[in-house]
């Protein structure tokens, strides 16, 4: 049987490009690794094979990210098999990048979240970027968007009322995310007495936030704000990873964090397990005396 990865790049509905074209180019180089070991199709591929191939790839150099995003493509392509009918058995079930010592994700110390939501270091900023400003950090911190999720948000995508927020992420996909009490508050603060100052004639009516210029915030100038508020550099990503860690920590279930981050692979949101796991083990061992 051939492995038809044009009839596979088909199926992917809902995607973006990017991500289509990431999937194409995984499996290309796995077709071409099993073409050195004589496999001809996917019917001879079994478990041993698909874990043989991701520890290949980290002898190569390849970075653990990389190789756990071509896990995630190996996982969807046999997926994608065995419900067409076309396999018998999924060999990537649980498949999963080799263990290593891959950089996890940053997260901030409460100290240092705090400081960014309650201490700006520049408090000198016009009352309206000032509002615009702490609005943006409450929902990166307190919602766990991705910074082009918030830079794209509109209007109507917004339920202060209900504290909820219509979220539009990756390949198009909606998701609602609840909004915490501070950040409905900043928001509302913002869009009632921030927002006016800065609409100007290119304004566009379907952006929520807005630059000095009056145009649509871009991740660029996020992290500008992010660079006035914090003593030491923070990327808007490091909020999201933060979110994600702290709602761990606190006992959520995975699903449920899933489901709020959008991701549409649970190893994906498994990372954060890790991270959780290693705050758990430092705190220990700079409090317990026997450590």
């Amino acid at each position: 049987m051939a492995w038809d990865l044009e009839g596979f790049a088909a199926s992917l509905t809902g995607v973006s490009t990017a991500t289509r074209d990431a999937y194409g180019r995984d499996l290309a180089a796995f077709t071409r690794w099993t073409d050195r070991l004589g496999l001809d199709g996917p019917e001879q591929v079994d478990r041993r094979t698909l874990r043989r191939y991701l520890a290949y790839l980290s002898t190569t150099g390849k970075a653990r990210r990389s190789i756990a995003r071509a896990a995630s493509s190996l996982r969807r392509y046999f997926g994608w098999l065995r419900r067409t009918g076309r396999i018998a058995d999924d060999p990537s079930v649980g498949l999963s990048a080799p263990s290593g010592d891959g950089r996890l994700p940053r997260v901030l110390p409460e100290a240092e979240v705090t400081q960014l939501l309650e201490d700006p270091v520049r408090d000198d900023l016009p009352p309206e970027l000032a509002a615009r400003d702490l609005a943006v950090v409450e929902l990166l911190y307190g919602s766990g968007l991705r910074v082009a999720e918030l830079c794209g948000l509109r209007p109507g995508d917004l339920d202060l009322q209900r504290r909820r927020v219509v979220v539009w992420g990756k390949g198009s996909k909606q998701r609602q995310v609840p909004l915490s009490p501070p950040a409905a508050e900043a928001v509302g603060r913002w869009l009632s007495e921030g927002r006016p100052a800065l609409v100007g004639p290119t304004t566009p009516d379907d952006a929520v936030f807005l630059n000095r210029r009056g145009n649509r915030l871009t991740p660029r100038d996020v992290r500008r704000i992010l660079d006035r508020r914090s003593a030491a550099p923070v990327h808007p990503h490091a909020l999201r990873h933060t979110f994600a860690t702290h709602l761990l920590d606190g006992g959520a279930d995975l699903r449920a964090v899933q489901e709020l981050l959008g991701h549409a692979d649970l190893a994906t949101t498994q990372l954060y397990t890790h991270v959780s796991k290693e705050r758990l083990k430092s705190v220990f061992q700079a409090t317990h005396p026997r450590a």
